[in-house]
């Protein structure tokens, strides 16, 4: 990195440094123990025992209910397969084959008004274990269009900025707040399973934590007025 800013200095145009992809596991931390559960649906639900019927029926409660959004949203839902290995061990021969395979998970692709392009994904089985990816660089060109800062983006970088020193300020005001007000959000949209009572009172609520964090520094150098600018991104990922 150090060379490579040496030797093309007289090119680059501004740097800048700025989170991109954040993954976020999501846990509704309380249902971890199984004591819990029992207690939340004697309490709020007057169930018990808890059987494999009802969590049967709480998935495929989940399943219709995204089914009817996708229908009211005119949004298809889009079903991926998995690669398969079919054979024998005796035999030693193998094909494969595209399977669908359980359990479902279900990727909601939003266009959120702070962070722009982001994904929720929900597994529709009790208590909803869940992962929420943002990146901070579509949250900073929604933050520069608030201020009327210029700006032009390719791909995952600015290689065109009005004002880097108004862009370098505005990535590092990134708070836990904004990543926490968003998921939640999302989350509590996306599990309408729980009630409004449930939630403040039981703690049905996901708790986020980092799984992965992608720390870049972006070198973006002069070219000619037709092409992308070439973009130096050097990424960290930390768990």
């Amino acid at each position: 990195m150090n060379a490579f800013v040496e030797h093309h200095q007289d090119s680059i145009r501004f740097r800048y440094r700025c989170f991109d992809r954040l993954l976020l596991n999501g846990a509704i931390q309380p249902f971890q123990q199984e004591p819990r559960v029992l207690g939340f649906f004697w309490t709020y639900r007057r169930v018990y025992p808890v059987t494999r019927d009802v969590l049967r029926d709480i998935a495929t409660q989940y399943h219709n209910w995204v089914t009817h959004q996708s229908q009211q949203w005119r949004l298809p839902i889009l079903k991926a397969r998995i690669l398969t290995a079919i054979g024998t061990k005796e035999a030693n021969r193998w094909h494969l084959e595209l399977k669908q395979r359980w359990v479902d998970q279900y990727n909601f692709y939003i266009n959120d008004a702070a962070w722009g392009r982001m994904f929720v994904r929900v597994c529709p089985y009790f208590p909803f274990s869940a992962r929420v990816c943002l990146n901070q660089h579509h949250w900073l060109a929604r933050g520069m269009e608030r201020k009327g800062i210029r700006f032009q983006q390719c791909a995952n970088a600015f290689p065109r900025c009005a004002d880097p020193d108004a862009l370098q300020a505005l990535a590092d005001s990134l708070t836990p707040e904004d990543l926490l007000t968003c998921g939640q959000t999302w989350l509590a949209r996306l599990t309408p399973f729980f009630t409004k009572t449930e939630r403040e009172h039981a703690g049905c609520q996901h708790r986020l934590f980092i799984a992965q964090a992608e720390y870049c520094r972006h070198v973006p150098r002069n070219m000619s007025a037709d092409m992308c600018p070439f973009v130096l991104c050097a990424a960290a990922c930390q768990v």
